[in-house]
């Protein structure tokens, strides 16, 4: 078996490494030779997030990617980042360290059923959360983040019809604060929809003074009990700048390993989810290690490659949501 047909398999590059190996050192050297730079994102591994040049959600890594000047964009994140950074560095080389690290929530929208969908609506314009296949963006008006979606609503005329998707969560939270008429795409992240409001509240009984912050991903039921709704930078910020010193944090855990970092003196609780295990952490995330991105960037591959007729017409949408994002200062 050659090493792409083991790739399509397994998703990786499967290779010994010398257990003696300092890895840190070893991609500090690879990256240097190879003009390479390593995008990861919150909910990565603390020591991937360790390595990288840039740790932040999905907007700043989007913002990242369009201005990096080197060869080599390395991402540690999951399927549709990577091809986020692809689209917007078309003549770059975009690896991802695993490429089986997908999304419960891209994949709640095919792209064919999604274009079914939007010929229902022949007369709205398409608002998609960056959470989605190429594809989709490709058949898409705008893009936003969690951090811009209220913004880059509002921003639009108030007689302008929308279909919103593919979080459904987000997508109410957005019609919310709002107060427009979205149309949703049923999707979700299965992350953000398994949080217990029983367990939650029963934690805050145990931390009363405790702040609970929470994605715009996760269900109406916990949103209600929150003291602040943002994203991932969102919530860090808020963490940061809040006197208080105890914190609940509803969204994936890797974010933890930031905010420990930045807030020595106070403490985190991942929310409990609402199964029999402790943690709230994204399978498709945790694909991605550090022997895997320095095989990755060792070997360049997995590689993402992508169509042309796709990448010229979901840069479109990307580019306009950037476009806006800087004219609002986001």
């Amino acid at each position: 078996m050659d090493v792409l047909e083991e790739i399509n398999i397994k998703g990786f590059v499967e290779e010994e490494i010398d257990p003696t190996l300092d890895l840190y050192a070893e991609i500090e050297k690879l990256k240097q030779q190879k003009n390479a730079v390593i995008l990861a994102h919150y909910y990565q591994e603390g020591e991937i997030q360790d390595i990288a040049d840039y740790i932040g959600d999905s907007l700043g890594l989007s913002q990242q990617a369009a201005k990096t000047d080197a060869d080599i964009i390395v991402f540690a994140g999951v399927h549709f980042m990577a091809e986020t950074a692809k689209i917007l560095s078309p003549t770059k080389k975009v690896l991802l360290p695993d490429l089986k690290a997908g999304c419960s929530l891209a994949d709640s929208c095919p792209p064919h059923l999604f274009k079914k969908f939007k010929e229902s609506y022949p007369d709205h314009l398409v608002i998609t959360y960056v959470n989605c296949t190429a594809e989709l963006k490709a058949m898409s008006d705008i893009v936003c983040t969690s951090s811009n979606a209220v913004q880059i609503v509002e921003s639009l005329p108030a007689d302008q019809k929308i279909i919103f998707g593919p979080d459904r969560n987000l997508g109410a939270y957005v019609a919310k604060k709002t107060g427009r008429d979205l149309v949703l795409w049923n999707g979700a992240c299965m992350v953000h929809e398994i949080f217990s409001r029983e367990k939650i509240t029963k934690l805050k009984e145990r931390y009363p003074n405790a702040k609970i912050l929470a994605h715009p991903e996760c269900e109406e039921h916990i949103l209600q009990l929150a003291d602040y709704i943002g994203s991932t930078t969102g919530i860090l910020k808020y963490a940061t700048n809040s006197p208080e010193k105890e914190f609940i944090v509803a969204t994936e855990a890797g974010i933890i390993h930031q905010m420990e970092k930045d807030n020595p003196d106070k403490v985190f609780i991942p929310a409990p989810p609402n199964n029999t295990c402790a943690c709230n952490d994204c399978p498709h995330m945790k694909r991605n290690t550090l022997e895997k991105l320095y095989l990755c960037l060792k070997n360049e591959m997995p590689e993402i490659t992508l169509p042309a007729d796709i990448i010229e017409k979901a840069v479109k949408p990307i580019e306009r949501m950037l476009d806006i994002s800087a004219q609002l200062g986001l």
